[in-house]
């Protein structure tokens, strides 16, 4: 019983996160997306994990505040449900607020579209991204059509990214399948530097860069700047 009422307020901690406390001098709403993004199949309460049904209401509601000009969103996440986080990197980037992302610590696997989804990205030069295939866990029938769901699926990771960044889908197709850089996989490991010389992320920055940029692009929804 103990354990269910922290879960309870636990949710309503993260449901009020970037939300509470805004006024005028305030307008800019956060969230994080930590650990691993936990889809359809809940993980041990041992793993630190985003939980994608908290982070959709958040987005709703600060696309429909009037206190909230704009939001950062901040990622240190080694990736989990694929679906998951394309559903949270699709609602960002349809939001009409002005948006920045920020990577930090690391935005591997599927936290690569949610650090594209938005308006303007940002990675600290310490940070890395980690691209690879897209992969699932548990039985798989050995099927054409199970290898046909995981080449769309692939296909939709790829073409989201590339709608979203610099980076040309050829490129990214071979940074999935590049085996320099892991011993016991394939993929490309990216620092800061090397995702915006791809063109995967906008900029090298920290927190007030981000937050300049927020401030700008707000600045620019009210004298009628095209969004990109």
């Amino acid at each position: 019983m103990a354990q269910n009422e922290s879960k309870s307020q636990n949710i309503e901690n993260i449901e009020a996160v970037g939300t509470s406390q805004l006024g005028q001098d305030n307008p800019i709403a956060c969230i994080s997306i930590i650990g691993q993004i936990e889809g359809h199949m809940a993980l041990s309460d041992q793993s630190k994990t985003t939980k994608y049904e908290h982070i959709l209401p958040m987005l709703v509601n600060i696309e429909q505040s009037e206190k909230v000009k704009g939001f950062l969103l901040i990622l240190n996440t080694v990736g989990g449900d694929v679906e998951a986080g394309l559903a949270i990197a699709e609602m960002v980037a349809g939001m009409r607020k002005p948006s920045v992302s920020l990577v930090i610590g690391g935005g591997h696997s599927i936290g690569v579209p949610l650090a594209v989804c938005t308006r303007k990205s940002f990675i600290v030069p310490s940070a890395t991204m980690t691209l690879h295939p897209v992969r699932v866990s548990g039985m798989v029938i050995n099927a054409p059509q199970s290898i046909d769901y995981l080449k769309e699926m692939q296909e939709r990771v790829v073409r989201f990214v590339c709608e979203h960044s610099g980076l040309p889908s050829e490129r990214f197709y071979q940074m999935l399948e590049a085996r320099e850089d892991m011993a016991n996989d394939v993929g490309t490991i990216l620092d800061g530097d090397a995702a915006v010389a791809c063109g995967l992320i906008d900029q090298v920055g920290g927190l007030g860069d981000a937050l300049e940029e927020i401030r700008r692009l707000t600045d620019g929804e009210h004298s009628g700047e095209q969004r990109r």
